[in-house]
């Protein structure tokens, strides 16, 4: 039987490793000494981290209740509007595909950008957060590389007093996203990219990616609609759904992913029907798209899938391609794929070249840091985990929880799981644990742990509190506990490990001692007469 030690990428811990892997919303890099370490900008970088630094960041500090919906508690999408046109509106000169969504907005967005990259585009991609550089979150050229530091600094630079000039004349009230943003854009008009995929960042209507004038709108992308951010949007599944429509411009093809509930569904199509925005529903009964088998070469699993693909809605399309071995795993994970083609199949259709062969490549290049990552064997070597099989991603939600357990039994349906969590306190804990308590695979244990978010510790659940809302879920769903340590020096013992049948829970705040004490806890477990780690 497999053992797989579960890292989510909720992480956010820094380490370093030969190959850097990490964990979001920040990173984790770990290395062959396993040591601990911050991770920093180039020099070049100091002050726009400095500047950046000094405006508010959302990210850090939560999202204001109501501050995404279109109503007079909403962001100002004005200012951004005023901040853009001082710099000369740069988002107007290249093309763009917007897109929106609950989740997989940013695996479409990776998708949709490497597909136009194999199509020999230029493309700029914009996505947040970042899990080990924020210049993560400007992907340029047809590599698709982070933007280089000198690029960003020069850029900086050269508009550092428009930026300045627009914070005072909107009182210090522009925020790190917005400004973030508007660099971005304006990156991407400098660089001459042909196109660009902007991923927004919350709900849509108000966001301040949601700057993206009709003309030069070449689609929308609503990729799923769910309940995270809900004071933020609202408070109903019906709010969340009308701002993340908010970017459904008029005339525009919107490509829907899906599934939705009917009532939401209909939310969404009366706002293009309101714009006269085309349809192009990717989660149709002409979807007959499949994952064929699993294929796991050096411990890297990749899912093989035939799309096939038929509408008859506004825009008549068929599609087919066999054979595509996605890096990127799950049912949730085909969808965010075949809602890619669709954009792509929306683009063609408007022009652009794209063939299918750089549909299938790009569409197998596409991998994510923390996103159903494994890692290879010498990385868990250097994590100190030989003989493992680990995965990073980062399923925050309960909806995530539950694609992560599916995806999981596909990949490895007799596998031992050691999760090691930790979660902004703003999540829904016990909803993340009940999935895996349902989940059917053998869970060993989970140890909570503790890491910044957004690089402070506002946001931060605490070990205690994560304690206390997996014992909750494990009662409600009549799960097994052995044993329960808060950390690792209170009657913590790995004999307890080896002898007991059930659950471990370990609320531990330090990461590198939960993942040191989770290579022990395999080993005991699978009674293969290893020495404990030390």
């Amino acid at each position: 039987m497999k053992s797989l030690n579960l890292l989510p990428k909720s992480l956010n811990q820094q380490f370093h490793i030969r190959t850097p892997i990490s964990i979001f919303p920040k990173l984790c890099r770990i290395s062959s000494r396993a040591m601990a370490t911050s991770v920093t900008e180039p020099q070049e970088m100091r002050e726009v981290m400095e500047y950046l630094k000094n405006l508010k960041n959302y990210e850090k500090l939560g999202v204001p209740r109501n501050a995404g919906t279109d109503s007079d508690d909403g962001f100002d999408l004005g200012r951004m509007r005023r901040l853009m046109d001082r710099l000369g509106n740069p988002q107007s000169k290249y093309k763009a595909v917007h897109i929106a969504g609950t989740k997989g907005k940013g695996s479409t967005a990776a998708f949709v950008s490497n597909i136009l990259r194999e199509a020999g585009y230029s493309v700029g991609c914009y996505t947040s957060p970042h899990v080990r550089s924020i210049r993560e979150r400007m992907s340029l050229g047809r590599d698709g590389d982070p933007v280089p530091a000198n690029v960003l600094s020069s850029l900086f630079s050269r508009i550092k007093k428009m930026l300045d000039e627009a914070v005072e004349a909107e009182h210090g009230h522009l925020s790190h996203f917005e400004i973030l943003t508007a660099i971005a854009f304006k990156l991407f008009a400098d660089q001459r990219v042909d196109i660009a995929v902007i991923e927004a960042g919350l709900g849509g209507a108000r966001d301040a990616t949601n700057v993206i004038f009709s003309s030069g709108l070449a689609a929308s992308v609503i990729t799923t609609i769910g309940k995270e951010h809900l004071a933020a949007l609202g408070g109903s599944l019906e709010s969340i759904a009308a701002a993340k429509c908010g970017i459904i411009k008029h005339g525009r093809p919107v490509i829907v992913g899906g599934p939705f509930l009917p009532h939401i569904k209909r939310i969404i199509h009366d706002k293009a029907s309101l714009m006269s925005a085309p349809v192009i529903s990717a989660y149709s009964s002409g979807n007959r798209s499949s994952i064929k088998y699993i294929d796991t070469v050096k411990r890297i699993p990749r899912q093989c899938c035939d799309i096939v693909l038929q509408i008859e809605e506004d825009v008549p399309l068929t599609f087919a391609l066999s054979d595509v071995k996605l890096l990127m795993l799950g049912d949730h994970q085909l969808q965010n794929a075949v809602t890619a083609v669709w954009t792509a199949l929306c683009l063609r259709d408007q022009g652009w070249t794209i063939p299918d062969k750089s549909i299938h490549a790009g569409l197998e290049s596409t991998q994510l840091l923390g996103r159903s990552q494994f890692l290879t064997p010498g990385e868990a070597q250097a994590v100190g985990l030989p003989g493992c099989v680990i995965l990073l991603d980062g399923a925050h939600t309960s909806e995530s929880a539950k694609a992560l357990v599916r995806m999981i039994g596909m990949t490895y349906p007799e596998a031992k799981l050691v999760l090691v969590v930790a979660m902004a306190s703003d999540k829904d804990h016990a909803g993340f644990a009940k999935e895996f308590f349902s989940g059917g695979q053998l869970l060993e244990a989970v140890f909570l742990t503790e890491v910044d978010v957004a690089g402070d510790k506002y946001r931060t659940a605490s070990a205690s509190m994560l304690k206390d809302s997996w014992l909750d879920a494990s009662k409600e769903q009549g799960a097994v506990i052995a044993h329960v340590f808060q950390g690792l020096t209170n009657g913590w013992s790995l004999e307890s490990a080896r002898e007991s049948n059930g659950t471990i829970l370990v609320a531990e705040s330090s990461l590198t001692s939960s993942l040191r004490i989770a290579g022990q806890i395999l080993d005991a477990r699978r009674g293969d007469g290893q020495e404990f780690k030390k």
